[in-house]
């Protein structure tokens, strides 16, 4: 996954150039929250099939920290595009699950990895350039799931992703600018059991993000 992230990059960063066209790289993290979603787990071989809704927090600062980085191309001063890469997690809400589930989360990700459009007004404000984005992408979480007859613990290809966001940049120097933001995504899952069977649940994340960019 670290690979073709790094590929995908190297893809926006080399695009061709237009008279203005500049590329951001930037990173970032915050506060990441999600609210409860709906849970449909289909297995007739090795369990009954479920359905439940399961209330979930981020805990954003706990190891592996809510995290995301992306690369940006300004073909103009005002339309970029790029690739997004988030690194949300949940964990169940006070640890409270379902009779018969000893693990179930998503806390080395609800991975999502996106292609962005931006729109910026650069200066509106004094320095301080306010932007919005939005795009489309792919959900590559790490599933785990013990309920007793059976254990998942891998990273899958799940389902479609998208996230929209909102906020405003302020350059330090020519190179330099911090940027805060609110960033929400969404994610389609059907993720392979072990057992045989199947997961399935949209998850939403909201986020109030900080960071910081390098322009060349």
């Amino acid at each position: 996954m670290n690979r073709a992230l790094a590929a995908s990059i190297c893809i926006v960063m080399t695009a061709p150039a237009s008279a203005f066209a500049e590329v951001e790289l930037s990173i970032y993290g915050g506060v990441q929250s999600a609210p409860s979603s709906d849970i449909s787990i289909r297995d007739d071989d090795v369990i009954a099939d479920d359905d439940f809704s399961q209330d979930w927090e981020g805990r954003s600062f706990d190891a592996p920290v809510y995290y995301g980085i992306r690369a940006t191309r300004w073909q103009t001063s005002s339309f970029g595009y790029g690739l997004d890469f988030a690194h949300n997690k949940v964990y169940p809400k006070d640890d409270d699950l379902p009779a018969g589930y000893d693990v179930l989360e998503f806390t080395d990700g609800i991975n999502t990895l996106t292609v962005n459009a931006y729109r910026r007004w650069a200066g509106a404000f004094g320095d301080v350039s306010p932007y919005v984005g939005g795009g489309l992408g792919v959900a590559i979480p790490h599933v785990e799931l013990t309920n007793g007859a059976s254990e998942t613990f891998e990273y899958q290809l799940t389902g479609p992703a998208a996230t929209w966001i909102a906020g405003a940049t302020y350059p330090i120097n020519d190179q330099w600018s911090v940027f805060g933001e609110y960033k929400g995504t969404f994610s389609s899952n059907t993720a392979d059991l072990d057992s045989g069977g199947t997961l399935e649940t949209d998850i939403v994340t909201n986020a109030v993000n900080l960071g910081v960019s390098f322009n060349f």
